[in-house]
């Protein structure tokens, strides 16, 4: 585990928006941590250092909550919908070595073959790992993949100890010629085939001439 995830926790006991607003306006974030059957623990989380951590996917915080280690994963973060401030944490206790059902985004790479789009049909995907070994993301390279190539879920490359948990045939990435460029090649074959019928019927009335 990295050392910017090691984060203090404080214990609170006082509750409702006007406590929250209060807390949030001395840089603090109020949280929740539940989970292996303990009751829930009400904490506030440094802002700054936690707001940079849960950035990512699925982060883990190693909480010391008054001398108390717990290994946290971030389940639910809860945003202001104009301003974008983290209003709310919900934390998950979880066991180093124990198995956990997760999302993990989709990343594509590469460039598909000239003419081609990519569509993302499913940004995340569900896989059983290691609570401390939670992948970042999973890439799928495209790279000079044609029209009409389908990547499913059972194409992907998953790390080592991952397990997909979500059906091997769901759809993740397609590969097609856009709508506009289809398009155009119908106007371009329907021009070359009338040019070649023009040609053809000089070429048959010249015939007709001599």
């Amino acid at each position: 585990m990295s050392e910017d995830t090691k984060v203090h926790a404080e214990l609170r006991d006082s509750f409702g928006k006007g406590f929250a607003r209060r807390l949030r306006a001395a840089g603090k974030i109020p949280a929740v941590i539940y989970g292996h059957g303990t009751d829930p623990v009400h904490v506030a989380l440094p802002g700054h250092q936690v707001s940079l951590i849960v950035r990512h996917a699925n982060a883990v915080l190693e909480l010391d909550v008054e001398g108390k280690h717990l290994l946290t994963l971030v389940k639910d973060v809860q945003k202001d919908p104009v301003h974008q401030i983290i209003e709310h944490i919900d934390l998950l206790v979880v066991k180093k070595g124990e198995k956990i059902q997760v999302q993990v985004p989709i990343v594509v790479t590469g460039e598909p073959a000239p003419g081609t789009i990519v569509n993302l049909d499913a940004t995340s995907i569900t896989l059983e790992v290691e609570a401390t070994h939670i992948p970042e993301n999973i890439e799928v390279s495209v790279e000079g993949l044609e029209d009409g190539t389908h990547i499913t879920a059972a194409d992907l490359q998953l790390p080592k100890g991952a397990s997909l948990q979500a059906d091997p045939e769901t759809l993740v990435v397609a590969v097609s010629i856009p709508a506009a460029g289809i398009a155009a090649e119908e106007e371009i074959a329907a021009a070359d085939a009338a040019v070649a019928e023009e040609q053809s019927e000089e070429a048959a009335e010249g015939s007709t001439e001599a």
